[in-house]
């Protein structure tokens, strides 16, 4: 009975946040309805409070959105990284009835490029104008 009402709690506990999320990994075909302008943000122009989430998270993949009062973003993070050198490409990013989808790819250094030797974390954080919808991302 206890074991029960433990999943039951953590389950809403963790609701909210499946709720809120507003995205998905999705390998199911979307049709483009529309172009959707976007800027790549560097680091010293994110949101503190999104910082700090990418920072929680960086470790590990992820993808997440986060609704500004003036934008929209969207983060896809590849986790730990064994150097420097690598980069993100913005492959696709469109409206569709279902919401907006992007697809990104990480890219690796060339074999003779000289990079750090150092743990990295590449993400890219996008931002759109302000919306309300889902986010899609594409593998």
């Amino acid at each position: 009975m206890k074991k029960r009402i433990g999943r039951l709690l953590l389950f809403f506990a963790l609701l909210p946040l499946c709720m809120t999320a507003g995205c998905g990994t999705e390998k199911e075909e979307y049709t483009k309805t529309g172009d959707v302008e976007f800027t790549v943000v560097e680091e010293a122009d994110v949101p503190k409070e999104l910082l700090d989430v990418i920072k929680e998270k960086k470790s590990e993949p992820f993808k997440l959105t986060y609704l500004a009062e003036d934008a929209f973003y969207l983060v896809q993070g590849y986790g730990e990284q064994p150097s420097g050198g690598y980069s993100i490409a913005v492959d696709e990013l469109f409206m569709a009835k279902e919401g907006v989808c992007v697809k990104t790819t990480l890219i690796g250094p060339a074999a003779d490029e000289k990079v750090t030797t150092a743990v990295t974390w590449p993400y890219i954080v996008i931002k759109l104008q302000r919306m309300e919808t889902e986010a899609h991302f594409l593998e």
